[in-house]
């Protein structure tokens, strides 16, 4: 899996050498050969073969090897984002790392606060996205065009990465941008501390099984 992810890194360099072209499209193949019959082997084996099929592990699966297939029946210039669909290979490793699998129970534990604390967030998105264009638009007609324009200043300014493109001039919008990074704060370490405390208490559970 690791193997395929380089070759497809890889792929990407400018002016490569088309010997190693013709190797990492071998590579490809013999990739392609193994996710395949793994595929065909689980769906095989499962006692609920649609169970599989349908879980997210068996559409992992199903997404590692369809681009390959799919290359060859579609629009060549949908080629380039089916061929991308191939980093979903890195969902394999799931099943073969406890790390990650303590990861993805960790999620499970708070999938419903997350959910929640999304849906807030995205709230929080628009409310900054209206009252910066209404501070803004006025002054900066041109950057702050729209509620949809100023959705990238909000997105960039809650997540505190604030790019700088978008920078309001007036007095009001200075001092909303202000709450608003202070909102980001919180926006981030909130589900931060969440997945660290559900983290935390699978940690010990597996400690406390060790004992």
């Amino acid at each position: 899996i690791i193997l395929s992810l380089i070759s497809f890194s890889l792929e990407t360099i400018p002016s490569l050498n088309p010997e190693l072209v013709k190797i990492l499209n071998k590579f490809e193949l013999i990739s392609i050969m193994i996710f395949t019959f793994e595929y065909l082997v689980r769906i095989f084996v499962a006692d609920k073969k649609l169970s599989y099929i349908f879980s997210f592990y068996g559409f992992i699966d199903f997404i590692a090897i369809a681009p390959f297939y799919l290359s060859g029946t579609i629009d060549l210039r949908s080629l380039r984002i089916v061929r991308v669909l191939r980093i979903l290979r890195l969902f394999k490793l799931f099943r073969f790392n406890e790390s990650l699998l303590l990861l993805k129970n960790a999620f499970s534990i708070v999938k419903r606060e997350m959910i929640i604390f999304s849906f807030i967030a995205m709230i929080l998105l628009y409310v900054s996205s209206v009252g910066i264009y209404f501070f803004e638009n006025p002054a900066q007609p041109e950057q702050f065009s729209s509620i949809f324009a100023c959705m990238w200043w909000a997105v960039s300014t809650m997540t505190t990465v604030g790019y700088g493109d978008m920078v309001p001039v007036t007095a009001g919008g200075k001092i909303f941008t202000s709450l608003i990074s202070f909102i980001g704060i919180g926006v981030v370490s909130i589900p931060t501390a969440l997945l660290a405390s559900s983290l935390t208490g699978l940690i010990q559970i597996d400690k406390d099984d060790i004992k």
